[in-house]
């Protein structure tokens, strides 16, 4: 793994989350962006070189909904940015890592992604990521 690529943080509002995190960063969001299969909107802030992720429900099924009516608004996970991502799903099930997808599936902001089961990671949900080609 490279580096923190991003931080996934689920939000119930986005057009009043990305005015409470403009205020809180001095800057606005970059981009906002759908990702349709897991029923999110997303929008991105770069701090650095780590993005912050904010991640609202589209529908009451998504894994978002589900996240936030079980924990509240908060962070969701943390996402490192690897350069092949099939070496690492590889790797990281060697390891003894539960992987949630056996390939990895289109993300947004022109990613590849798989995430790690929390179970087996001290519960902490990871993503990593690989930019399209």
């Amino acid at each position: 793994m490279k580096k923190i690529e991003h931080i996934g943080i689920a939000i119930k509002a986005l057009e009043s989350s990305n005015a409470l995190f403009a205020k809180l960063f001095g800057k606005d969001h970059y981009k906002v962006e759908s990702v349709e299969r897991e029923g999110v909107s997303t929008s991105f802030f770069m701090m650095g070189e780590t993005k912050i992720e904010l991640l609202e429900a589209t529908n009451p099924e998504s894994t978002i909904a589900k996240f936030i009516e079980k924990r509240g608004e908060g962070i969701h996970h943390i996402a490192f940015a690897v350069d092949d991502i099939y070496a690492e799903m590889h790797r990281l099930e060697s390891e003894g890592f539960q992987l949630l997808h056996k390939e990895p599936l289109p993300g947004a902001d022109n990613k590849l992604i798989a995430f790690l089961h929390p179970k087996s990671t001290n519960g902490v949900l990871v993503e990593i990521c690989m930019e399209r080609k």
